[in-house]
């Protein structure tokens, strides 16, 4: 058959070469509808029917045929084509082809490369070697729940023993570990279904079966899903020998396979000594280089932090000692008197010695509090359950434990930490420990459960349908997720608020000292949620005597006539205080939040808005009071429109533009920032930042406002200068003074501080001169007045003669 075919394509060939040679030589006679002639074809090769044509051979030519070609366009077509294998001559036979001869569609199964998808199962699934211990434990207790759930219908399943437990011994000196359950076990037939069979699940099964019964509605907490969990034995070992009885069966058997074999072994138990009532034994060989999971420390360790929560008892074999007194010979030399032999004396002594032994050791004694009903928890165990979990030392400052049913169902305790986080940029924290039916999957999650500014809130979530990837160890993002992770920061918010709303105020001081930047970068991060955010944020005011308050206390105290929510950011308490915008503020009591913390004014310009009143910075330009007087400002920008003009063209660029003020009573000016530019604080804070781009400050640099008090004397001594002498340098150097002493008022940097102080020390020394040279300078004496005149005459002093005698 195959000698047909191949002379069936060299016929072709052969014809599509005289189709070739005839096509050439009439290429230039012919029109675009006449048809182009050929060549007789040999009588093999001609199809529909030919006899003497095998069958197979016509299919054949019908893949390879190609339709008539008609017109001088398929000429060159053809000519295109002179590379193909086989030529384009023969028309298609497809459609003459008997249906009923079409031979059936032949059904394949996939092949697996058995050593290579255990390769697989093996070292790609799971990207870390201990979790084979929560694997293998997890199967143990899935044997153990159907072992229950089956005995309470036949009661005969528990002959052998009532005690259903896990028993985990360690041999360090051969590297052996033995993981012994009491469970369901398995015949010789379930042990080529489930080991025998990857990804085959036994308890997939089951839980079908369940379903499909009468015990449908039994809530189930079997652990095992995707059939590969055995599998992660060869993590660590080079052998793994499973030793099973299962109470339908009189036999022992035993399962051994090597980790890089592609078969298996199964034999029947004859060693009297290996024999078990019930249940199953599963012996790993370890892998040289890791013998040290046979510590029986670091098999504690594992089962502590996986499998704490399992329901059944979990024992290891630990090495275990007491103390006790025993008696020692401790010889003393003696002499009586008299006597000139010296005795020995043996005096009985006692010493306390340790003595070692080995016992079974229950290691998950840890309850999962989150089982149970919240009302029945105290707050004792609340704390209690906290430190062991998350080795903390403090007591929480507040926990929440729910429920959650319906589309997710899941059980969750939160709880606030009363330590401090300090890196607020570290997503993965490792305080949400993830647990599928109370089995430990993982605590490494960047995002997926709570956001970021969330991410100091510690606890544990409970859930048996999560989204889990084969090696439960990747939460899979999807709705059910999304939905968890609402209601998880749902709960969360609600336990903050509860803590803001305690008698005890000092319990919220100390969590805001603790976490009050994080809620603030959940202003900027996180929109959705700004209505839970804002009630919990806190700030100094103006009239708080140096105390935090709430937006709620604020708008309490807001007047009748206020719209609005003033605030400033400066770097200091003080220079908020002292700020020159809050002039008329003051004075009509208006009360200004104090923005000191650099994640203020970004964290409130992104909530725009508190319960529909607006957030306003004093610091920017048309400020709006609420008592504007139109004919007063009319009268006073005629009176000092000229001398805004005039300020403004000595300032040129340096300011957008100059205007009358309405925000200030005692500084003569102020520099107030454009209204969708950087404040001065936002300025400050955007030069000092190292890592960020400078070419984006020009760009957001704001053009000031020059605005002035028409009410000081400065700006009314300007305004009279302005009318009759504006070229007055002394005048424009007092303009150049007063705009840059107001942009340090302002809380700008001047962009030449040597500058300016250069100017101040000059207008001092002027003023200094002026006022204090003719006191500190004495007068100079005339050159024809050598000794200073007198007016009054001179007395002349009598002196009386004395006799020398006496003075002797």
């Amino acid at each position: 058959m195959l000698g047909a075919s191949r002379r069936s394509v060299c016929a072709a060939a052969a014809a599509a070469g005289s189709r070739r040679r005839a096509a050439a030589g009439v290429a230039s006679a012919v029109s675009g509808d006449s048809a182009v002639s050929s060549s007789p074809a040999p009588p093999r090769s001609v199809v529909n029917g030919e006899p003497g044509v095998p069958r197979l051979q016509k299919r054949l030519l019908s893949v390879l045929a190609a339709p008539k070609l008609i017109g001088t366009d398929n000429v060159v077509s053809l000519k295109l084509r002179e590379g193909s294998l086989v030529g384009r001559r023969y028309e298609s036979s497809a459609a003459a082809v008997d249906s009923s001869d079409t031979p059936p569609a032949e059904k394949y199964e996939y092949q697996a490369e058995v050593n290579r998808l255990m390769d697989l199962i093996v070292h790609s699934l799971y990207s870390n070697k201990e979790v084979f211990l929560r694997e293998l434990v997890s199967n143990a207790s899935d044997a153990l729940d159907k072992l229950r759930y089956l005995s309470v219908t036949d009661s005969d399943l528990l002959k052998d023993g009532p005690e259903l437990d896990i028993r985990i011994q360690t041999d360090k000196d051969n590297g052996t570990i033995t993981i012994i359950d009491t469970g369901i076990g398995m015949t010789r037939q379930e042990l080529v279904d489930s080991l025998g069979t990857i990804a085959s699940s036994g308890t997939a099964k089951f839980l079908k079966a369940l379903k499909e019964s009468q015990e449908a509605s039994v809530d189930s907490n079997l652990i095992g899903q995707f059939g590969v969990g055995f599998y992660s034995a060869f993590l660590v070992s080079d052998k793994v020998v499973v030793s099973t009885k299962s109470p339908k069966s009189d036999k022992q058997y035993v399962w051994e396979s090597e980790a890089e074999s592609s078969s298996y072994t199964i034999r029947e138990e004859t060693d009297p000594e290996k024999l078990i009532p019930r249940g199953t034994r599963l012996t790993l060989y370890l892998k040289r280089d890791d013998k040290g999971f046979a510590h029986p420390e670091r098999i504690q360790k594992l089962v502590k932090n996986y499998s704490q929560f399992v329901s059944f008892p979990i024992y290891t074999w630990q090495e275990k000692g007491y103390t006790k007194e025993v008696e020692v010979d401790d010889p003393t030399e003696a002499k009586k008197e008299g006597d000139d032999e010296t005795k020995t004396e043996v005096k009985k002594k006692t010493k306390t010695v340790v003595e070692k032994y080995w016992d079974w050791e229950l290691t998950n004694e840890t309850q999962p509090i989150w089982l149970r009903n919240p009302r029945e928890v105290s707050t004792e165990e609340y704390n209690e359950f906290y430190k062991n979990t998350f080795n903390e030392y403090m007591d929480p400052l507040a926990s929440s434990h729910f429920t959650t049913e319906g589309e997710v169902e899941f059980r969750s305790i939160l709880y606030v930490p009363a330590t401090k986080k300090d890196d607020i940029t570290d997503r993965k924290t490792k305080n949400i420990r993830l647990y599928v039916k109370r089995v430990f999957i993982s605590d490494d999650f960047d995002g997926e459960l709570f956001p970021r500014y969330l991410s100091f809130v510690k606890g544990v979530v409970d859930s048996n349908d999560l989204p889990l990837n084969v090696s439960r160890e990747i939460l899979q993002e999807s709705r059910v997720v999304r939905i968890m992770r609402k209601r998880l920061v749902r709960k969360a918010f609600d336990m903050i608020l509860g803590i803001s709303c305690s008698e005890n105020r000092d319990d919220y001081e100390k969590f805001w000292e603790n976490y009050g930047k994080f809620l603030k970068l959940g202003c900027m991060e996180d929109k959705e949620n700004h209505k839970r955010i804002a009630p919990l944020l806190r700030f100094f005011s103006s009239q708080s005597n140096e105390e935090l308050i709430s937006l709620d206390e604020y708008v309490e105290n807001m007047k009748p006539e206020q719209k609005d929510i003033y605030y400033i950011a400066a770097d200091s308490l003080s220079s908020a205080k002292h700020a020159p915008f809050l002039e008329k503020l003051d004075e009509k009591e208006y009360e200004v939040l104090f923005l000191v913390d650099p994640m203020d004014e970004v964290s409130v310009t992104n909530l725009n808005s508190y319960k529909d009143k607006r957030f306003i910075d004093i610091s920017k330009e048309d400020l709006d009071l609420g008592d504007k007087n139109e004919e007063r400002e009319k009268e006073i920008k005629q009176e000092y429109g000229q001398t805004c003009d005039w300020i403004k063209k000595r300032l040129g660029d340096k300011v957008g533009r100059v205007d009358i003020s309405n925000r200030l009573s005692s500084s003569p000016c102020v520099l107030a920032a454009a209204k969708f530019g950087w404040s001065a604080n936002m300025e400050r804070l955007m030069r000092a930042q190292s890592m960020g781009d400078t070419s984006s400050l020009d760009f957001m640099r704001s053009r000031k406002v020059f605005e002035i008090n028409p009410e000081h004397e400065i700006i009314k001594g300007l305004n009279a200068a302005c009318r009759s002498n504006p070229d007055d340098p002394e005048a424009l150097k007092a303009v150049d003074i007063l705009f840059e002493t107001a942009m340090i008022s302002s809380g700008f940097t001047p962009d030449n501080p040597a500058e300016l102080s250069g100017k101040i020390y000059e207008m001092m020394s002027t003023a200094m001169a002026s006022k204090w040279a003719t006191q500190a300078q004495p007068a100079e004496p005339s050159p024809h007045q050598a000794t200073p005149s007198n007016s009054e005459p001179l007395e002349a002093e009598v002196v009386e003669p004395v006799d020398a005698s006496q003075q002797k």
